[in-house]
């Protein structure tokens, strides 16, 4: 017969309690570390999206008072051409064109944005911790 393994002998000195103390002692620290691994990485996640939006809302608005002067000169210069209503219908239609596109690239950007992925890593390797090692086999 082989001798016995420390794992094994450890169980047959202890008791019942103490090995369920120390079972307990253990997944609660393991709990312990993954919410704040989580934490971290949610708060790093949520400081890179909130510096992203502000920066897109303080450049949203300078841009806004730029369109606004630059879409009155278009207006006021499309209507010798082609008249007022005209000229109005033409310039909204172009604003509509690059609103568009700025949704599209902005949606894009912040799908970019990870959460948690090492947190979600780490959770996947739990059930297998809790299987039986080599060693007890």
């Amino acid at each position: 017969m082989t001798d016995p393994t420390p794992s094994e002998q450890r169980a047959a000195n202890a008791s019942l309690g103490e090995l369920v103390s120390e079972v307990m002692r253990d997944v609660s620290s393991l709990i312990r570390q993954e919410v704040a691994l989580a934490k971290a990485e949610l708060k790093e996640s949520a400081s890179a999206t909130a510096k992203g939006a502000g920066m897109l809302g303080g450049a949203g608005y300078a841009a806004s008072m730029t369109v606004l002067f630059l879409s009155l000169a278009l207006w006021a210069a499309l209507a010798t051409l082609v008249g007022w209503g005209w000229s109005a219908v033409i310039v909204a239609v172009v604003w509509a064109i690059i609103a568009a596109i700025l949704f599209a690239v902005g949606r894009a950007r912040l799908a970019k944005v990870k959460g948690a992925p090492q947190t979600v890593e780490t959770l996947k390797e739990i059930p297998e911790t809790l299987k039986r090692n080599e060693e007890n086999r």
